[in-house]
């Protein structure tokens, strides 16, 4: 069986900044309510004429592409996570493809939202350690500002979410690299929770002419809604089991563990999870102070500027951990 390397990293934001100040202009909200709750100090809201889901996908990917050194061309799988594609159908995956100049080859699509990203990982490991395919391109971005409810009503969820994109090149490791690469990953669900953490409209349960007929303007169903003290505590639990389930499959020990790049939901459960596993600052990155929460976007986002920064090493152990609506929650834990 073989193993699957990082060869590259690379992530794209809007230039639009939205701190929290620019927020208490349309809402009833305030810079030290949002910097309390969540540790976010401003967001990055994309230009909606210009920016799409699949556009910042792409130029994460060229980023990425560009720092492994290797061509498009040579690309055997694209694997897109997404909560927000710029269609409802097809998925985004496909104007990857078109985009990068590629020969048809096939085009994944993951729905695991703020999950999304070590999902899609996961999967480009597997046709990767098989032996199906040599070289996958994974891909998270998100395009929230569109469908922010920017309102008093809102602003519970509103204020914490934000647009940007990530992307990795996976492929397989030379016979020299035997000792690095993705270890394992673990992935979960708890389809009992799903509400809690959604967007229910339009759907095939109450689909657009529904919404039109009814013309009720207390209908919320088509902005996301969050149980915010219910997600917090089920996400403190499901990152830390997933973290702890990482080590324990490869026979490491957490002590050993060099960056732990968790999905950027909220500042507060990713300094709780910090806490309670003994971690310190320099074994935990986070960025969700500058872009807010970027749902699947939020991970690679995070590791592409971690290695800029010179926080990710050849030879380091690098865990990467998410928890989110579904319930879904997932892991990977890599050799640089």
């Amino acid at each position: 069986m073989y193993r699957s390397i990082v060869r590259g990293v690379g992530h794209y934001v809007p230039q639009r900044v939205v701190r929290n100040a620019d927020l208490e202009a349309v809402m009833d909200t305030s810079d030290a309510w949002i910097r309390e709750r969540t540790g976010i100090e401003e967001r990055r809201f994309s230009d909606l004429t210009t920016e799409t889901t699949s556009e910042m996908g792409v130029r994460a990917a060229r980023l990425a592409l560009e720092r492994a050194g290797i061509e498009a061309r040579e690309l055997d799988l694209i694997v897109f996570a997404t909560l927000s594609p710029d269609y409802y159908f097809p998925g985004p995956g496909v104007q990857v493809q078109q985009a990068l100049g590629l020969a048809e080859i096939g085009a994944i699509d993951i729905r695991n939202q703020c999950s999304g990203f070590v999902y899609a990982l996961s999967v480009a490991d597997q046709f990767i350690k098989t032996g199906m395919h040599r070289t996958v391109l994974v891909i998270g971005s998100e395009l929230h500002s569109g469908g922010l409810d920017l309102t008093d009503r809102g602003r519970a969820v509103s204020v914490i979410f934000g647009d940007g994109a990530g992307a990795v090149v996976v492929q397989r490791a030379r016979e020299d690299e035997a000792d690095r690469g993705i270890l394992s990953t673990h992935l979960h669900s708890q389809g009992e929770h799903a509400q809690e953490l959604a967007l229910l409209e339009p759907s095939t349960r109450h689909w657009v002419h529904k919404i039109v007929a009814e013309q009720n303007p207390e209908n919320t169903g088509y902005y996301p809604y969050m149980n915010g003290n219910f997600v917090f505590k089920h996400a403190v639990t499901r990152f830390k089991e997933v973290i702890e389930e990482a080590f324990a499959h490869n026979g490491l020990n957490l002590s050993q563990l060099d960056l732990l790049v968790p999905h950027q939901a909220n500042l507060r459960i990713s300094q709780f999870i910090q806490q309670s596993m003994g971690l310190s600052d320099s074994q935990v990155f986070n960025n969700i102070q500058k872009y807010g929460n970027t749902t699947a976007a939020s991970i690679p986002l995070a590791l592409s500027e971690a290695w800029e920064q010179g926080r990710v090493q050849p030879g380091q152990l690098v865990c990467l951990a998410a928890f989110g609506s579904g319930f879904t929650w997932a892991s990977a834990l890599i050799r640089w």
